[in-house]
């Protein structure tokens, strides 16, 4: 496996963690424990989505390939976790477990997929297009 898929790879597992903690809290109704892995985790993806793959990577493959439909739909699921962080963010702030389990479950779904074809697919072809790519991530 070449460095950026790994080091991606790596970092989608303690995104991973983080989410598993905060979940585990939440189901045992700990919300001080709740919190702070939840917070965690969504500082841990939004450095991973917004500054390393949409403000780094993306413009690097398209600098290359032009604009292109594997980044296109990343952006677009990147959308959707979003807004799922949103809806999970006021979730803890309520307490509210039900809300919490089922919204959790539905982005770990959507992680897990979005994950897949970016391990698969998205980086290796990076890696195949910007040869220093690993390099430009020692950036964040």
């Amino acid at each position: 496996m070449a460095a950026l898929t790994a080091t991606m790879q790596q970092n989608h597992r303690e995104c991973d963690e983080l989410f598993s903690n905060a979940e585990e809290a939440a189901a045992k109704g700990d919300w001080s424990a709740a919190e702070q892995a939840w917070q965690a985790f969504a500082k841990k993806l939004d450095t991973h989505i917004t500054v390393k793959e949409e403000g780094i990577l993306f413009p690097a493959i398209e600098a290359v390939n032009g604009p292109m439909g594997p980044t296109q739909m990343m952006r677009a699921e990147h959308e959707q976790m979003r807004a799922l962080v949103s809806q999970l963010d006021d979730a803890v702030k309520a307490k509210d477990k039900q809300q919490y389990l089922g919204l959790s479950e539905t982005l770990m779904m959507l992680m897990q997929q979005h994950n897949m074809k970016e391990e698969q697919i998205l980086y290796p072809m990076i890696e195949r297009s910007v040869p220093d790519a690993s390099e430009l991530l020692k950036q964040v």
